[in-house]
């Protein structure tokens, strides 16, 4: 595994994805580049688990219950963090990104190859939500509620995460 690139946002609420003002997205370009089949096993060693592998929505969404990590296995796709008022990353094979409960993403567009892998901490389960406003206010109280992960998906128990999530409180 290459040493990435990191680099954190935090997006704000948008009236429909709460996103979430605490925690940074972060996104580590390059962390696979050298092994993309690596990614799966990394984020299992890490205690990110409940793994999946295949595309993203194209539709925003976001999980009130849990944080997810996407890693880029094949291909390329242009991401939309953050609602529609949010920006749009392109990320390629070895990119991955670790999205804070709340975040809202959708896939923008991708390559015919495009591949990606989602685990979540402790392998806990993950809801859907869309931003309707029935949603609200119980999707921002479980935002607030869902626990730090005690490891970086990528790096462990010393990653980037940890230093800008877990060792902020």
């Amino acid at each position: 595994m290459k040493q990435a690139q990191i680099t954190d946002m935090i997006f704000t609420d948008d009236g429909k994805i709460p996103n979430n003002e605490e925690l940074p997205v972060l996104l580590y370009s390059g962390a696979f580049v050298e092994n993309p089949d690596e990614c799966r096993e990394t984020f299992k060693q890490n205690n990110w688990t409940n793994s999946w592998a295949g595309g993203v929505f194209d539709y925003h969404h976001y999980h009130s219950n849990a944080h997810e990590v996407l890693g880029i296995i094949n291909g390329k796709i242009k991401l939309k963090i953050g609602g529609k008022k949010g920006t749009t990353f392109d990320l390629k094979t070895g990119d991955v990104v670790v999205l804070p409960a709340g975040t809202g993403h959708k896939e923008m567009s991708s390559s015919f190859e495009f591949e990606v892998v989602g685990a979540y901490p402790g392998g806990s389960n993950y809801n859907l939500k869309t931003g309707d406003p029935s949603e609200r206010p119980e999707v921002l109280e479980e935002i607030k509620d869902v626990p730090l992960p005690d490891n970086d998906p990528v790096y462990g128990e010393n990653g980037p995460l940890i230093t800008m999530w877990v060792d902020k409180e």
